[in-house]
């Protein structure tokens, strides 16, 4: 049960949570979208590029496996604290096998530790958001998704420019370790909502592991993650591989798509309080599923482009709204943020090697179809997104 906090309190834990949320947005952007160039630069086919991609995913779903532990026990401003660290050293050492020592082997160690700090932020971020949501008593979590969102957007328009000018990657990447790390520190400092409401009251991972509507959440988040992190991923290679445009276009078009998530999270709050999160969130998978084929089948650019603008609008409300729904219980926040996490995240796992394999047998543009192939059937687990009652 929360307890009543002071305006100001809340307001600066908000304030920090979404420094924090555009932070970890910019961080992992920073990566995505120089994915072409460590293609390039370490000579990778798209299956070999899926791998790589595998280890950032597997180191956060190694973090989301003890993440509702660790975030109960050292409460999320200790937690945020840790990864900051963590995620700002991972961009450089990956920055290192990009550029300064050319090696897919120090790359993949880099955006491991990177997935890793990554992941055990996602949770104790969204632990803390929930609770701010809950004090404030009205729908704020995508907004907070949103500041992600902007977050991409400037590491996109960024690394867009770094890419023009040609910029050393191992340089880009080490500026954004140090601007990370201390401006993530800094707004650990306000957080302080979670740990209040949590005192007393047990973790609860295992328990929650056993909850049919936690499980249907996290199958749901699963195909929503999925969605996005096809994107995060693709995007660029795709249009570059299948449109023929050069690096730096490839990286607007990523751009794209992160600005119309970041346009739906920010004003898809108005939707979810006056629909519901059912009706937002269906309305949300069919543009994202509709996007998608638009941008496959489009057969210019710039119809293509309008599909992924699509494809980012659709894909803004599912993976907050599911955060939200898996903290609807403060007391048992954590572990089933945790839980919803760790299932969810399993998409990284699976679907940088899938679409890269795919992308071997039919090129990688192609290969993005299997987004609406996955979302049409999960449109049956939207219901366990309600609040339950009592």
């Amino acid at each position: 049960m929360s307890v009543t906090v002071p305006r100001s309190q809340v307001r600066a834990a908000a304030a920090g949570v979404a420094v924090t949320f555009g932070l970890n947005g910019v961080a992992v952007a920073t990566w995505f979208a120089r994915v072409p160039a460590a293609r390039d630069a370490l000579g990778l086919t798209p299956g070999a590029l899926g791998l790589l991609l595998l280890s950032m995913s597997v180191g956060a779903c190694l973090a989301m496996l003890t993440a509702g532990e660790v975030t109960h026990r050292l409460r999320p401003k200790r937690t945020v604290s840790l990864s900051a660290v963590t995620v700002a050293l991972g961009l450089a050492v990956a920055g290192v096998g990009i550029g300064a020592y050319p090696s897919p082997v120090v790359t993949a160690i880099g955006i491991f530790v990177l997935g890793y700090g990554s992941g055990l932020c996602d949770v104790a971020m969204n632990v803390e958001a929930a609770e701010v949501e809950r004090a404030l008593g009205k729908t704020v979590m995508p907004r907070f998704h949103a500041m992600w969102s902007l977050g991409t957007v400037a590491a996109a328009g960024l690394a867009s420019f770094a890419a023009w000018a040609v910029l050393p990657v191992t340089a880009h990447l080490a500026v954004v370790a140090v601007v990370v790390a201390g401006g993530t520190l800094l707004a650990a400092r306000t957080y302080s909502l979670a740990a209040e409401a949590e005192q007393g009251s047990g973790s609860g991972v295992m328990a929650a592991w056993r909850e049919p509507r936690t499980l249907l959440i996290g199958l749901l988040v699963l195909v929503l993650a999925f969605t996005e992190g096809t994107a995060n991923d693709w995007v660029a290679v795709a249009f570059i591989d299948g449109y023929e445009v050069d690096p730096a276009l490839g990286a607007l078009v990523f751009g794209v798509f992160v600005t119309t998530m970041t346009f739906g999270r920010i004003f898809g709050t108005i939707a979810l309080d006056r629909w519901g999160r059912v009706p937002a969130v269906v309305l949300s998978m069919l543009l994202a599923a509709s996007g998608v084929t638009l941008a496959v089948f489009a057969g210019s650019f710039g119809v293509a482009v309008a599909g992924v603008a699509v494809w980012g609008l659709g894909t803004a409300l599912g993976f907050p709204v599911g955060m939200s729904a898996a903290a609807d219980d403060p007391e048992r926040a954590a572990a089933r943020v945790s839980v919803v996490a760790v299932i969810g995240y399993t998409a990284f796992l699976a679907g940088p090697p899938l679409v890269g394999l795919l992308g071997n047998q039919m090129g990688v543009l192609r290969a993005l179809l299997v987004v609406p192939l996955l979302l049409l059937p999960a449109l049956v687990l939207t219901p366990s997104l309600r609040q339950p009652k009592g």
